[in-house]
């Protein structure tokens, strides 16, 4: 049951209010008729509530009341004192709430008078119950903004009797706290974490450092023990398996005529970078299987057939070809900065007058522009060999290298500055990378001149075979396709000279390659057909009887580097046959 009666509907249907002003012993509800002047003043201190149907504002009430007229020293509101009034006897028949009900008019019994809240009275007059009225539930008083005529009932709220959970500043103190006690735990392990990771990460570094070293020492052949002469390139690695980038450059002279070949070479495996000048003499087998030189494999096949002719004779793979006209290489030494070299010889300014100063001088150092270079680089003396001339065009290789950019970019820029046109499949990147690395090399001390030593006809001598071809070269026979031809070196040792040009056409009908291996001093009685590898025992076989030489003659033995079987053609050797 609410604890207000509505005002606007009165127990007997007349508009007059009822209040509530306790309750008896048994817990129900006790009313009693408000006077205008209670209603009004309750109208003016109290405010509309959650429970209030209808529009009405309902009151506060005096749970000591019993009639039209307060209990003696009530103050519903707090205000102060009420004069005391006389208790009302309740009319005939009406509800006592002390207990007791009235009959015929009669006042009720003497005794002490019940106090509903569990204390007996011992006056006639009421306790005041300023105390009491926290146990009655508290009616919304006037709003914040509106506070109501003097003298009116405190401004109440429902929010002052909320259970309402305020955040505690010391418990967000502990949280923070707490927060930032895990927080700098957790940034001392992760600091700790940090400081194993890198010890153990340069533990790690200096152990590979090491390893690293090591290993490069063993697989150099620079420990101690273990390191090979292998021909000066003090490497334990079989000069077969090494691997090796190959380029041909020619050299053609615009001016006087004539050409210069040398294949650069750079050995990835030992990181040694190679220049292996060519003679012109050297002997070489042409597409039709007719023997040709260099000099005129260059004029008559082109790069691509030079360059494959290249290939068989000496067992490489060469990459590409470089054609350098002496303009441009007049250019490649400007656009580096000169060059410095030791020249062997002067050199006279083929633009001078007679008598006047050489255009390079002879000595160490000698610094050369790019005129001077070109002069040096095709400079042959009066009854020289062409060999002189090939090692001045090695010394100004060298010292472009030396002066070259590393860097493959800035190398490949100042190649497409040159503006020359280059033979596929080379291209500039190609080149310049290429050159980047020899510059390396160069400016480290590991690069080098290596001159090819041929015969006078032009044939590979056995220290060519040892000291170029299989070293820098990787001499070994190059492993031919499934279906290629056999390679097969000739060298005549018959006493008679036509004899091997007899040879070669007997071993190109047979589907053999041809490869001259020059004339022996002296004659020798007998016939020798070698194989190297066992694969190629019966090639040898077939050769010998192709040549029409005994079956006894096939031996296993040492080969030149640029053939499978070789052939040493004794006076045995009938040509008829």
């Amino acid at each position: 049951m609410n604890d207000r009666y509505d005002a606007g509907h009165g127990a007997d249907g007349g508009g007059a209010p009822y209040e509530l002003v306790g309750y008896d012993e048994y817990g129900r509800p006790v009313y009693r008729r408000a006077t205008d002047q209670q209603t009004q003043h309750h109208q003016q201190t109290q405010q509309y509530d959650g429970y209030q149907q209808q529009g009405h504002q309902g009151y506060g009430y005096d749970p000591y009341a019993t009639g039209g007229h307060q209990q003696p020293g009530y103050d519903p509101y707090g205000t102060g004192s009420v004069p005391p009034q006389q208790p009302q006897a309740p009319a005939h028949g009406s509800y006592d709430p002390y207990g007791a009900h009235q009959q015929g008019g009669q006042a009720p019994q003497q005794g002490a008078p019940y106090d509903p809240y569990g204390q007996s009275a011992h006056t006639g007059q009421q306790p005041r119950v300023t105390e009491q009225t926290a146990h009655i539930p508290q009616q919304p008083g006037p709003a914040d903004d509106d506070p109501g005529p003097a003298g009116t009932a405190p401004d109440y709220r429902t929010e002052q009797f909320a259970f309402v959970e305020e955040p505690d500043g010391d418990s967000e103190d502990v949280i923070d706290w707490m927060k930032f006690t895990e927080n700098r735990t957790e940034r001392r392990e992760e600091a700790k974490r940090r400081a194993r990771s890198r010890i153990v990460a340069l533990a790690v570094v200096l152990a590979l450092v090491a390893a690293g070293g090591v290993g490069y020492l063993w697989y150099a052949g620079k420990l101690p023990g273990l390191s090979d002469s292998g021909a000066g390139t003090g490497t334990t690695t079989a000069a077969g398996a090494q691997k090796r980038d190959v380029i041909v450059v020619h050299l053609h002279d615009t001016t006087d005529g004539g050409t210069t070949t040398a294949l650069l070479v750079d050995n990835t495996t030992t990181e040694q970078g190679t220049t292996v000048l060519l003679p012109n003499s050297l002997a070489l087998t042409a597409d039709d299987g007719a023997t040709t030189t260099l000099a005129k494999s260059v004029d008559d096949d082109g790069s691509e057939g030079t360059r494959t002719a290249l290939d068989t004779v000496l067992g490489t793979d060469i990459e590409g070809t470089w054609r350098l006209d002496t303009p441009f290489l007049l250019t490649l030494v400007d656009l580096v900065g000169n060059i410095e070299v030791d020249t062997d010889t002067d050199v006279p300014d083929p633009d001078a007058k007679k008598g006047e100063a050489p255009l390079v001088r002879k000595g160490k150092g000698q610094t050369l522009s790019g005129k001077m270079a070109v002069a040096y680089a095709t400079h042959r003396g009066s009854g020289e060999a062409q060999n002189a001339q090939l090692e001045r065009f090695g010394q100004v290789m060298h010292g472009v290298l030396r002066k070259m950019t590393s860097d493959p970019d800035a190398a490949t820029l100042t190649v497409q500055t040159l503006g020359q046109i280059l033979e596929p499949p080379l291209t500039d990147k190609d080149l310049g990378a290429f050159l980047a690395r020899l510059s390396d090399r160069a400016k480290g001390g590991d690069h080098r001149s290596a001159l090819l030593p041929v015969q006078d006809d032009g044939t590979l001598t056995a220290e060519a075979s040892d000291s170029v071809v299989k070293d820098v070269l990787g001499g070994t026979a190059k492993s031919p396709d499934e279906n290629a031809a056999v390679s097969v070196s000739v060298r005549n040792a018959t006493g008679v000279k036509d004899h091997t040009e007899k040879a070669r056409v007997v071993l190109l009908n047979g589907g053999f390659t041809f490869r001259a291996a020059g004339t022996a001093a002296a004659p020798e009685a007998t016939s020798e057909v070698v194989y190297a590898d066992a694969a190629d025992k019966e090639n040898a076989t077939e050769v010998a009887k192709t040549l029409g030489l005994d079956a006894g003659s096939v031996t296993k033995g040492k080969v030149t580097g640029n053939a499978r079987v070789s052939v040493v053609l004794g006076q045995d050797y009938d040509p008829g046959s």
